[in-house]
């Protein structure tokens, strides 16, 4: 069982909002839409779920050609930012309501649902209203309506944004269990790099309605393709400097130098941009080799363990997560520090040439 989206694009108005895409999501797989807002989420599972017809392209799902199916007539499941309950009804109602309408059983009904409040840890609220539940329990009711259904296909656009932090975490560690019990396929929507590591499977890195690299999603973070994918896939987003190769060293910037190492003892001579994520930037020199830059510090912001430092160096805006809180002067120079083995390098149109040799080690 595949869904396959094959050339699909979609423009409204003129507007191009999906360029064309090919993509194959296989049976009992979490696939991660990655990307900041506008970049096209919402779009592509509006028409992997049949809400919208493409401009052009077909979709296909188990090799058949669903492209003008309604989707009423499809077995898709989706769950929304906003989640939706049904007030009046309690939990149990609730998550047996499209077993219901499918004309189900009464026992195969009861069987399904408490199977599902199960999963989701609602065995004991089945007789509650949701108004009697927290956020994330009544997210919890919508998530068990969605799976109660036995849909091949679940999408879920960004399900958690609305909760607070602490159910975030509980229901991330969460999903990922019970969608491989499930063994749909499932789509999950998200800006949040972070999330989309917690939840693995594959990840699809938008930006502005292109899939720029879909693949597991560690080696879509640790191996992006270009530039575009690596700044998706870093929260902040990932910082850049200009390099130069030539014979065995590489500079950084006009007079910052190492021995090209690893990946970039390959390049050929010539200009190239260095790229190196907020975590790999260090106010203290961990190994010998680390190259040394000179910023000014414009602001920090603490984060309880760790302090985020936004620099220039030379007109360019970078930002580091460094570990620990400190007190650190706004406006003043701050030397910092970036280890080679953690930097990668791209070619002038963006495309990755040496990836971080840490990445190849991990």
């Amino acid at each position: 069982m595949a869904l396959e989206l094959k050339g699909v694009s979609k423009s409204v108005d003129g507007m191009v909002h999906i360029h064309p895409t090919d993509l194959t999501l296989e049976k009992g797989t979490m696939n991660v839409l990655l990307g900041p807002t506008l970049s096209g989420k919402t779009s592509l599972m509006r028409l992997m779920a049949g809400l919208d017809v493409p401009t052009e392209g077909t979709v296909h799902w188990e090799g058949q050609d669903v492209t003008g199916m309604r989707v009423q007539d499809r077995k898709i499941a989706m769950v929304y930012q906003q989640f939706i309950n049904y007030p009046s009804m309690t939990v149990f109602e609730n998550i047996a309501s499209p077993l219901k309408l499918m004309g189900k059983s009464s026992s195969e009904i009861k069987a399904a649902v408490l199977k599902a409040a199960d999963l989701m840890q609602l065995t004991p609220m089945l007789q509650r209203k949701p108004l009697e539940l927290s956020g994330g329990q009544q997210q919890r009711c919508a998530l068990a309506r969605a799976l109660v259904k036995d849909a091949g296909l679940v999408l879920l656009d960004e399900p958690l944004a609305n909760l607070d932090y602490k159910l975030r975490e509980e229901l991330r560690v969460e999903i990922p269990k019970i969608f491989e019990e499930a063994g749909s396929i499932f789509v999950y929507a998200t800006t949040e790099p972070e999330e989309a590591l917690l939840l693995g499977g594959n990840t699809a890195a938008l930006w502005e309605g292109r899939v720029r690299q879909f693949d597991l999603t560690p080696r879509v973070y640790r191996q992006p393709t270009d530039a575009t994918t690596a700044r998706v896939f870093s929260d902040p987003p990932m910082n850049f400097l200009k390099v130069s190769k030539a014979g065995s060293k590489i500079t950084f910037g006009d007079d910052r130098s190492t021995d090209a190492t690893g990946p970039m003892s390959a390049l050929a001579d010539g200009r190239y941009v260095a790229g190196f994520r907020p975590n790999h930037v260090e106010i203290k020199a961990h190994t010998e080799t680390a190259l040394a830059f000179d910023t000014k510090l414009i602001v920090t912001e603490l984060t309880g363990s760790e302090t985020f430092v936004h620099l220039d160096h030379d007109g360019q805006k970078w930002v580091g997560l460094i570990h620990g809180v400190h007190d650190l002067k706004l406006g003043a120079a701050l030397q910092v520090f970036i280890d080679p083995s953690h930097v990668y390098i791209f070619n002038e149109n963006g495309d990755l040439v040496a990836p971080a040799s840490y990445a190849l080690a991990a």
